[in-house]
């Protein structure tokens, strides 16, 4: 027996989380339903996460590239009049990302012992609940190939989506590890070149320079405090992170800092419609799209507005409308969604808002990259300047004394 925690939803709508213990997620999820819940996600706890996630690194997911991959080229093979055992076989042989791989040589054993592919992959966590979901809403309507198609375009624009603002993040701080540590030498091993030289001096040294003096006596002799120190702060911030408040405050805390934070919203919004759109396309339930899609925002604060938006769809309220009074939603979204609930092509109305939105992050990224490095380089460029200036302030001082004693 293993222990499976779970995110799920009573019947009044209200997040409901805890464990159980089963043999397989499935049996898990039916023991979930059983006590009157709608699980949302499923997964095996660890030894140190029984009652709280302490996981630094966590469960390493696969990357969208290699599911858009397995998609395109399942479906192309069944499309080809292979069948899914034999499919998965060959996807199997040509996989070379490990995890996955084994997952598909898993499904298959499924599969061949006469399981249906959804239910077979669903026991693998590796596989996404989205694309789970989406094959079995394939094969409800015969149309397997369709869902794959779909879920590789999804996992494609995912990819490209996470890369962008993955870009956008991780480059000024690049830049800004680059300006400390240019900082760092110079402080460790350039300033105390000059300290016997400032010690034959017999006039009193600039503040400026005293100061710099002591910070780099203070970097050179206790450099393994700021070392702990930083690293305290990092894993402290992380395991914070994977509580339930500390996740919630830190995620709202990235929604408000200036420009990272509309960049989040807008790469929000475009995955919240790209993942709608799709599901809706599949023919899958408007309650069911927004759950599934609830469960792929990385933010917890769109997770839980979802969660409220499903409950007012569910008592026949608008999208649009629910959309709106989350608050998290820009006016474009629910001008956009509202239009397709007054012409009855709410899918086309999700395509083109992400279209929109996965163009203004791509834009925003740029416009953020090339002003960011001008800007990092000019701070760098003062830091240096001041320590130069530290440095040569006594030297001058000396020279303008000696030349008006002379």
């Amino acid at each position: 027996m293993e222990t499976f925690s779970y995110k799920a939803v009573d019947a009044s709508g209200k997040d409901v989380k805890g464990a159980v213990e089963a043999e397989s997620k499935d049996e898990a999820a039916r023991k979930i339903k059983e006590q009157g819940f709608t699980p949302i996600s499923i997964g095996k706890q660890g030894a140190l996460d029984k009652d709280v996630n302490l996981s630094f690194f966590g469960p390493k997911k696969i990357p969208a590239r290699d599911m858009s991959v397995f998609c395109r080229q399942f479906a192309s093979i069944l499309k080809a009049g292979v069948s899914v055992i034999n499919a998965l076989e060959m996807l199997g042989e040509q996989t070379e990302n490990k995890r996955l791989k084994e997952a598909i040589e898993r499904t298959q054993s499924s599969v061949e012992k006469g399981e249906n592919l959804s239910d077979s992959m669903r026991e693998n966590e590796e596989f996404p609940s989205i694309l789970v979901d989406m094959i079995k809403a394939g094969e409800a309507s015969g149309s397997l190939e369709n869902s794959l198609t779909r879920m590789a375009i999804q996992f494609e624009k995912d990819a490209k989506l996470k890369g962008v603002v993955k870009k956008a993040m991780m480059y000024p701080i690049v830049l800004i590890f680059v300006m400390i540590g240019v900082i760092v030498v110079m402080l460790t091993f350039v300033i105390p070149s000059f300290m016997t030289m400032f010690e034959d001096l017999d006039s009193e040294l600039p503040i400026t320079t005293r100061m710099i003096l002591a910070m780099s006596d203070s970097v050179k002799g206790y450099w393994y405090v700021y070392l702990i120190v930083v690293i305290g702060i990092v894993v402290g911030v992380k395991l914070y992170g994977n509580t339930e408040n500390g996740r919630h405050n830190l995620d709202k805390l990235k929604l408000k800092i200036p420009v990272f934070g509309l960049l989040q919203t807008k790469s929000a919004c475009a995955s919240f419609a790209r993942t709608m759109s799709t599901l809706l396309q599949a023919g899958m339930p408007m309650i069911d799209a927004i759950e599934i899609s609830a469960s792929t925002m990385k933010n917890v604060l769109y997770y839980d507005a979802l969660e409220k938006v499903k409950s007012g769809v569910s008592l026949g309220l608008p999208l649009s409308n629910q959309l709106r009074t989350s608050g998290l939603f820009p006016p474009m979204v629910v001008h956009m969604v509202g239009i397709g609930e007054e012409t009855g092509n709410v899918e086309e109305m999700l395509t083109n808002s992400a279209v929109y939105y996965e163009e203004e992050v791509e834009v925003q990224t740029q416009t953020l990259t090339s002003l960011m490095e001008p800007i990092i380089i000019i701070l760098m460029a003062l830091v240096v300047v001041m320590l130069i200036l530290a440095i040569y302030q006594p030297m001058i001082q000396l020279y303008n004394t000696l030349g008006a004693q002379g």
